[in-house]
């Protein structure tokens, strides 16, 4: 009898969960499915055979998970191999699974997309749906990725509460280093923290857009004589004007380059150059993993666990759930669909008409705000 298997890939999110709950929940309403299994930590549970079998996990467990960040199943990068693949189709055969959910971002759709190509070239009938899922928010095509409101509202937040160690003890140059890899999104919510100028961040950085250190610099000396004190927020993946993480520590990974230390190198080279104190904060990936979720945020994921579902036993394998805002002046938004061979592999950057230096547009803003959970100012005398 046709049975349904749900794949997490790639790094967590605050809200991953909760489309678990989406898709355990949903498949229990078809019986086309006859049992959904969930593969521990990936394709590398996929590959071992090693499964939970939601069957024997009670609807109020299940509910208890999804309110908890990362996630519960576990996740891996593995790159599937040919001889990956081949070992796959076999597992999946042998189990009759006929349905899979494949919970990641822009490089795991490549990887479901792989998945849905072999099983057709294997002629094995099996839907393969993709189920966005991203911090960085850099998959094409969908409005936003769950897991990107609640990480940033996490990171907004750690800016404006370092903000207030900045303003009581003056005198600092602190630099905030916010996850995204190469997509501003996230340090560009951080710009939700500012109610008025003296507000941090008071310079901000897109890594879309190189930087030089004179040009920051110069930036860091301004905002210091104005408030005898500075806030930046810059990303991880942020690049000098010849393309490199100012000299950086660097580690090499899956998804390409990746500099550990940007803040903290920054810091080291402002005060070198100005002679001002400076430090560095990394929340790094408590970001992604917090359980301070945005509502709006996890019920949007749970939605997608759920159009999943329904996107399967309708036949539209070879999809990714999208999400669609809809026009008017109340945020609302309602799940679509893309070809998963449109998303795959593919970076979705902040587009250049929303950069402004130091800032964002105003229609920048206006996506951003019914996403993330209101960063109030804090009061002070």
């Amino acid at each position: 009898m046709p049975a349904a298997l749900l794949v997490h890939s790639g790094g967590p999110t605050p809200v991953i969960n909760a489309s678990l709950l989406g898709v355990v929940e949903q498949a229990r309403q078809h019986p086309q499915i006859t049992r959904l299994l969930g593969a521990r930590f990936g394709l590398e549970g996929v590959l071992s055979q090693n499964f939970v079998d939601f069957s024997t996990v009670s609807g109020a467990t299940v509910e208890q998970i999804a309110r908890t960040p990362s996630s519960a199943l576990g996740s891996s990068r593995r790159e599937p191999a040919e001889h990956d693949l081949e070992k796959i189709l076999e597992i999946l055969r042998s189990r009759d699974i006929r349905y899979i959910f494949y919970n990641g971002g822009n490089g795991s759709m490549g990887a479901a997309n792989q998945l849905a190509a072999v099983a057709r070239y294997g002629s094995f009938e099996i839907q393969v749906i993709g189920i966005p899922k991203t911090i960085d928010n850099d998959i094409l095509v969908t409005d936003h990725t769950p897991g990107f409101p609640s990480t940033a509202h996490f990171f907004a937040c750690a800016v404006r509460d370092i903000g207030a160690d900045n303003r009581a003890l003056p005198g600092q140059v602190e630099f905030v280093e916010v996850l995204g890899r190469n997509a501003g999104w996230i340090v560009a919510a951080t710009a939700l923290a500012r109610h008025d100028p003296a507000d941090p961040p008071h310079l901000l950085y897109f890594p879309e857009e190189r930087l030089h250190l004179d040009q920051l610099l110069a930036d860091i000396e301004h905002a210091y004589a104005r408030y005898g004190r500075c806030v930046v927020g810059v990303c991880e993946g942020q690049l000098d004007n010849h393309g490199q993480p100012f000299g950086a520590d660097v580690r090499h990974g899956s998804r390409g380059s990746l500099a550990m230390n940007i803040a903290h190198r920054l810091a080291m080279l402002t005060a070198q150059h100005l002679g001002l104190k400076t430090r560095s904060e990394k929340p790094g990936l408590l970001g992604r993993s917090t359980s301070l979720s945005v509502e709006t945020d996890w019920n949007e994921a749970r939605l997608c666990g759920q159009a999943a579902v329904t996107a399967a036993v309708t036949g539209q394998g070879g999809h990714m759930i999208t999400l669609i805002r809809e026009p008017g002046p109340e945020y609302h938004v309602r799940t679509g669909l893309v070809k998963l061979e449109c998303v795959a592999g593919v970076e979705r950057l902040v587009p250049a008409e929303w950069r402004v230096p130091n800032g964002i547009t105003p229609e920048f803003r206006d996506y951003l705000e019914p996403l993330i959970s209101p960063v109030d100012r804090f009061p002070s005398f």
